[in-house]
């Protein structure tokens, strides 16, 4: 997460585990088990035995954890920006309208990035698991980006070569920067407003413990598209202790949670699907306020 200052909010507790229970797939989402793979809890912590710690490493350790989740080589691409490199793939839909999952691949401070944002990266390739072989109409574009830490370069990019023609194809943007600490949030100076309600209805829905707060300070690549007036949210997973891992040497696997990891990636997948059955245009509004 680029430039964090400061931050004031509330972080719910961790689910317990009767409360998991609740979260099982019957619950969650009615699909065709055969079609939808979703991942545990485990098998999200066994992605952080590793993590690259040198940002010129961490392109390709992205798309070797693609290819881990069932992508072919042959569909996942390199988005070049002058000096910046996203990398891309898609899930087609049967409609045009496209749902931009992202989270940024690089890191700062010292340390491995476990928290910021290898987090990220882990839940929106374990996303892409889920929904690769499941019919979905909305065409799901998922993008690491890189050097968001140096001001949400690749977002900014990539936001900034949509053009207007193609805009209104762009339904939302949902961003995942940072899980890990604690239970998942909203981030609301980097979120539109109507999707953040609308998620946290769906937590609720969902039994599971959420937060909304601004967090002074600091950026996503969430606002890259809020300037394009494309609703986008950026969910995290941070607690008042931050400021002691994120952008320092402590930033390091030991430090993340997999319960909240596993959570936000939860929260997301039954966002995507709630999302895919209502109308593009439910969520734009006509002006975006980032302040």
């Amino acid at each position: 997460m680029a430039k964090i200052l400061s931050s004031h909010f509330r972080q719910p507790p961790l689910l317990t585990l009767l409360a998991l229970l609740l979260l099982a797939p019957s619950t969650l989402i009615k699909a065709q088990q055969s079609e939808l793979r979703i991942s545990t809890e485990e098998e999200i912590k066994a992605d952080f035995v590793s993590v690259p710690c040198k940002n010129e490493d961490r392109l390709r350790a992205t798309r070797t954890l693609f290819e881990k989740m069932g992508a072919a080589a042959s569909d996942i691409s390199i988005d070049k920006h002058k000096d910046v490199d996203n990398l891309m793939i898609r899930i087609q839909g049967t409609i045009k309208e496209t749902v931009i999952v992202g989270a940024h691949y690089d890191q700062t401070g010292g340390g491995c990035g476990a928290v910021d944002n290898w987090t990220g990266i882990i839940a929106i390739a374990h996303l892409f698991r889920s929904l690769k072989t499941y019919p979905i109409k909305r065409s799901v574009l998922f993008v690491a980006f890189g050097k968001e830490e140096a001001g949400l370069v690749g977002s900014r990019a990539m936001a900034e070569a949509i053009t207007i023609e193609q805009l209104p194809q762009y339904c939302e943007m949902i961003n995942i920067d940072s899980l890990g600490l604690g239970a998942p949030q909203v981030a609301d100076n980097m979120s539109n407003k109507k999707l953040s309600a609308f998620t946290a209805k769906l937590a609720t829905d969902m039994g599971m413990p959420f937060g909304q707060a601004a967090i002074a300070g600091a950026d996503s690549d969430s606002s890259s598209f809020l300037r394009r007036s494309i609703p986008s949210l950026t969910i995290h997973g941070l607690t008042e202790d931050w400021p002691k891992v994120l952008h320092s040497k402590n930033d390091q696997a030991a430090k993340v949670n997999p319960l909240s990891v596993y959570l936000g990636y939860r929260l997301a997948l039954a966002l995507l699907f709630r999302l895919d059955n209502l109308p593009c245009k439910e969520f734009r509004v006509l002006n975006v306020n980032l302040n």
